[in-house]
């Protein structure tokens, strides 16, 4: 009876202990020394002190405590290293964190001027390390863990974010306080100082986000257009989210911020600033692999850093040159496209036949520097207010949902524009009258005229063409299938080549980065990818300029299939979507390779 008595007693013991030391918050009278952590209650996240791979300098930080690569998310005294493992993180009388030297010299303080009665630390769920009242009953406590309820936090590490953007946070400003949640990158790997790469919102009437090397702007993500960030890559309207994120961006008389959640949460994704390559990168974890998989990253090629080609020119990074001008404008120099481009025509403020509106269609919208935007104006009322005033150069519907709404207007010269494929938004820029909509607009009577005049003839092609798109669309439903010979039998048999969409694809390729870019063939680039799978694949995509059909698209596609039993190359098929023709190749860092895709 004694020895179970015993027993039982270690098992308690034990017990104990094991629950002690997964505790998640921190109180008054305790501390926590260099050696000693804290845990969130489902054990994602870890609050402790630790060191860097080439140096002894300490810090107190977050990191993921299930992921065996450590990723810091959090550091507390970036700017103030500790020399050794002497300190401790205390909570004084005063409500406020402090990181206390073994000479009781403070490294390092949150600076909260709000006052406590009985201040309690915790680690919540989500990472966010929150000091709080503990005056609330275990049921509040409890829920408290997994919510950011941020009305009762005297101070929470996600308004003071380091290199990473997690799930929640918010990146943007507290109007009220003036409080600017940014990340900025790490100076380098062995230095979670500070570096002089950054990300925020801008605090204009017209708020975007922004990457900022120093203090010159580095890349810029366009103003919020109801759906997404105008900048953003929309080839389609399934490409405006992702299944995996919720995007959203609240602009309000209290605070303006973007914020992002995931709709699975077994999948763990962060947004990092990487002051080496100088790129924003969203990673995942990737448990099978024990790695993290990049999945987007910003600025994605040169198109995409502020303003490459000057005002009132377009950047495409397809075309040669890169840098064009708009409909109606010219080159500024003829020696060079970075000074940007001017009207065409010579322009003057309301004067009749010298003013007027132009209606671009996939554009990125202008920086939004000097814009002014109003939430009720419709679009007609938004064309007045700009015509009113000369200073106006652009407006545009602030929200493109539904039939749209809202007004955005823009002063001065219009910068930072791209192309940003089928974008379903529409900018309306300022030019000569002679270049407008309204001049197109009596074009369109002249044809209907004479349109109203022949309609037998008009009635006769359009039969002939409506009979060969379907003679055509008949062709090509019967040669979906490529014919495959049964090396035994000598009989052949239909077999049906695997159809990706084009969203997989995107995703695969990194939006077809440039750092994933393996060449250039005769008919289009070949890009690395990645299937969702883990797969690796080529993906040749055939240029629209290149003029290749779908009919000598579908001759590969055939000889690809013919050739599957030779080891040069294996075919694992084919995307024929909108305008997008492509072929997905096995990928093989060899010669038969490249010689197959590039030969």
């Amino acid at each position: 009876m004694t020895i179970f008595t015993l027993i039982l007693a270690i098992a308690n013991l034990l017990l104990f202990l094991s629950k002690a030391s997964s505790i998640d918050t921190l109180t008054l009278s305790q501390s926590l020394p260099d050696g000693t952590t804290l845990v969130s209650k489902d054990e994602t996240f870890e609050l402790g002190f630790f060191s860097l791979r080439n140096s002894t300098n300490r810090y107190l930080g977050i990191w993921f405590k299930n992921i065996p690569v450590k990723t810091v998310v959090w550091v507390a005294n970036r700017d103030y290293p500790l020399k050794d493992n002497s300190t401790k993180l205390i909570i004084t009388n005063d409500g406020n964190l402090v990181l206390l030297t073994k000479n009781n010299k403070v490294q390092w303080s949150t600076n909260t001027t709000t006052k406590a009665s009985r201040p309690i630390l915790q680690l919540l769920n989500t990472g966010n390390l929150v000091l709080r009242n503990d005056n609330e009953d275990n049921k509040n406590n409890n829920k408290s863990s997994n919510n950011n309820n941020e009305d009762r936090f005297l101070w929470q590490s996600f308004d003071y974010p380091s290199d990473t953007l997690l799930p929640g946070m918010k990146l943007g400003w507290y109007r009220k306080t003036g409080l600017n949640r940014r990340v900025i990158a790490w100076k380098n790997w062995d230095d979670p100082s500070p570096g002089n790469f950054s990300w925020g919102i801008t605090f204009d009437s017209n708020p975007e986000m922004v990457l900022w090397k120093g203090s010159f702007k580095y890349h810029r993500s366009g103003p919020w257009n109801g759906i997404r960030f105008s900048g953003a890559f929309g080839g389609s309207n399934r490409l405006s989210t992702h299944p995996l994120f919720v995007y959203k961006l609240i602009n309000n008389d209290d605070e303006v911020y973007y914020s992002y959640s995931l709709t699975n949460k077994s999948v763990i994704s962060i947004v990092v600033m990487n002051q080496t390559l100088l790129r924003r990168q969203r990673n995942i974890w990737i448990p099978e692999n024990g790695t993290w998989r990049l999945f987007q990253t910003a600025p994605r090629d040169i198109c995409d850093t502020y303003n490459p080609c000057g005002s009132y020119a377009n950047c495409m990074v397809d075309s040669s040159p890169v840098c064009q001008c708009l409909e109606g404008f010219k080159p500024k120099s003829l020696d060079t496209m970075e000074q940007g481009c001017v009207r065409s025509e010579p322009w003057s403020c309301k004067v009749e036949g010298r003013d007027g509106f132009r209606k671009f269609v996939g554009l990125k919208f202008p920086d939004t520097t000097h814009s002014w935007i109003n939430k009720s104006m419709t679009l007609e009322e938004c064309k007045v207010k700009c015509w009113e005033n000369c200073s106006c150069t652009a407006y545009a519907n602030l929200d493109i949902r539904g039939a749209g709404s809202g007004c955005s207007i823009w002063f001065g010269d219009l910068i930072d524009l791209k192309v940003v494929s089928q974008s379903g938004q529409y900018l309306y820029i300022r030019m000569a009258d002679s270049q407008t909509d309204a001049k197109d607009a009596h074009k369109k009577k002249e044809l209907l005229l004479i349109g109203t005049i022949v309609p037998p003839i008009v009635l006769v092609i359009l039969l002939a063409i409506f009979y060969s798109y379907k003679r055509k669309r008949k062709y090509e439903e019967e040669n979906v299938s490529v014919v495959k010979k049964d090396e035994a039998g000598g009989q052949e048999h239909s077999m049906e080549l695997p159809l990706f969409d084009l969203a997989t694809l995107v995703n695969a390729t990194n939006n077809f980065s440039t750092d994933n870019k393996l060449g250039q063939g005769g008919f289009g680039p070949v890009y690395k990818g990645v299937l969702a799978g883990g797969q690796e694949i080529a993906v040749k995509r055939l240029s629209r300029s290149s003029g290749q059909g779908l009919t000598e698209f579908k001759n590969e596609v055939i000889l690809c299939a013919k050739l599957q039993h030779r080891n040069l190359v294996k075919v694992l098929g084919c995307c024929i979507e909108e305008e997008e023709k492509m072929l997905l190749y096995e990928y093989m860092p060899n010669k038969s390779l490249d010689s197959f895709l590039f030969g």
